[in-house]
């Protein structure tokens, strides 16, 4: 049964991303959408929002996975305690890359 948390919190983080890349949510992105208009007009926000929306998306995918994964095979959570270290993983990498060496200033 705790495949069900994999399968909603990927769904949620999934939406979350679409809306990010799709629609250009850049209202969403921490720090970014409390920063001054100067501060923000030294960013490129179509692909900080890109590069967010991807990155969640594929998070959401780690989730999903795992959740069906386990769903499928049985094991008890054992892959869903490896998709959600997986998810956490990739978000700080992600966090990691998107702050190091100017990516996305202008």
């Amino acid at each position: 049964m705790i495949w069900i948390a994999n399968a909603l919190g990927g769904v949620i983080v999934l939406a979350i991303g679409i809306i990010i890349r799709v629609f250009n949510g850049s209202s969403l992105i921490a720090g970014y959408n409390t920063a001054p208009a100067t501060e923000r007009e030294k960013y490129d926000e179509r692909a900080l929002t890109r590069f967010v929306g991807d990155l969640l998306i594929t998070a959401s995918a780690v989730l999903l996975a795992g959740g069906l994964l386990d769903a499928a095979a049985g094991a008890r959570g054992v892959i869903v305690s490896v998709s959600w270290l997986a998810f956490v993983a990739l978000l700080i990498g992600g966090t990691v890359y998107a702050n190091t060496g100017g990516r996305f200033r202008r």
